[in-house]
């Protein structure tokens, strides 16, 4: 038998420990479907931040240590630093090893190694940012440039009905701080993993690695938002739970290093937006709903 322990999902058991909160579920071990099962239901390959013991009688042991508590994820979402806390490790190494490179008289690696720690302070930026929203508007979850709008005839799509899709790419040279469009709450949180296409092609859409968040606002319309995984981008971070109470504007999520947001919004939407146009996350209104 194999026993996971994970902070980020649903399980079929929930212990308080210190500022984690661990999760357990069990299942027995696939001939076929190597991998493990993340609580939410979905089949992949283990996070790459787990730790696998071997004990005596034949189990395994795989821990995720990734933040579980809602203090964490609170910090995160009322952010006040102006730097977004995934950020804050790398920063760290990046001056640490700058100031390895001063110590022992190395110039130029010096100089090459204060860039990229003032670049990845960049990055990370997280500026707050007020949201003036109008009623039944829609806003950009994410920063960048939109790629395209369009009307989709079938239901093949995350609201399984016709729908109206904006994408959003965004840049290395983009915030990364993803934001709640609308008022609402959060009716479901799906997770997929997958590949890591370029997220400005077309087919990262339905190959990527992506985490959708179904939005259901206050007169009873649904709001899906894609955090896609990119080229570079291999971390997708959401921060809310599925029955949360969300604001517009609100954080709720951070990809590292390059990605895009899908938004689907449903048939009958008017958008805003025309493609090649620079929008901001909280800012940008893309769209109304019917």
């Amino acid at each position: 038998m194999v026993r996971y322990l994970t902070t980020n999902g649903r399980g079929n058991c929930q212990r308080p420990s210190g500022p984690f909160v661990l999760r357990f579920t069990r299942l027995w071990r696939r001939r076929r479907r190597p991998g493990y099962r993340r609580a939410n239901g979905v089949v992949g390959r283990r996070p790459s931040n787990a730790i696998t013991l071997t004990i005596q009688g034949g189990k395994i042991i795989i821990l995720d240590v990734s933040m579980g508590s809602s203090t964490a994820q609170d910090r995160r979402i009322h952010n006040r630093l102006g730097i977004a806390r995934e950020g804050l490790p790398f920063i760290g190494i990046g001056l640490a090893v700058t100031l390895l490179f001063l110590f022992i008289g190395v110039v130029s690696l010096t100089i090459v190694a204060g860039a990229l720690t003032l670049f990845v302070l960049y990055f990370f930026r997280d500026p707050d940012r007020e949201a003036g929203v109008e009623q039944k508007a829609v806003l950009t979850p994410a920063d960048g440039k939109v790629m395209g709008v369009w009307n989709l005839e079938r239901g093949d799509n995350p609201l399984e009905t016709r729908a109206v899709k904006v994408s959003v790419f965004m840049s290395l040279f983009n915030v990364h701080v993803n934001r709640i469009p609308a008022r609402g709450r959060i009716a479901k949180i799906s997770y997929r993993p997958g590949a890591f296409f370029s997220a400005n092609l077309d087919k990262a859409s339905e190959k990527n690695e992506q985490n959708a968040v179904t939005l259901e606002t206050r007169d009873g319309k649904q709001i899906v938002f894609v955090q896609i995984a990119g080229l570079i981008a291999r971390r997708i971070a959401c921060w809310v739970r599925e029955g949360n109470e969300v604001q517009a504007g609100q954080r709720f999520g951070l990809i590292r290093f390059g990605s895009r947001v899908d938004v689907f919004l449903p048939e009958g939407s008017r958008v805003e937006v025309q493609p090649r146009q620079k929008v901001k996350a909280g800012k940008t209104i893309i769209g109304y709903l019917p």
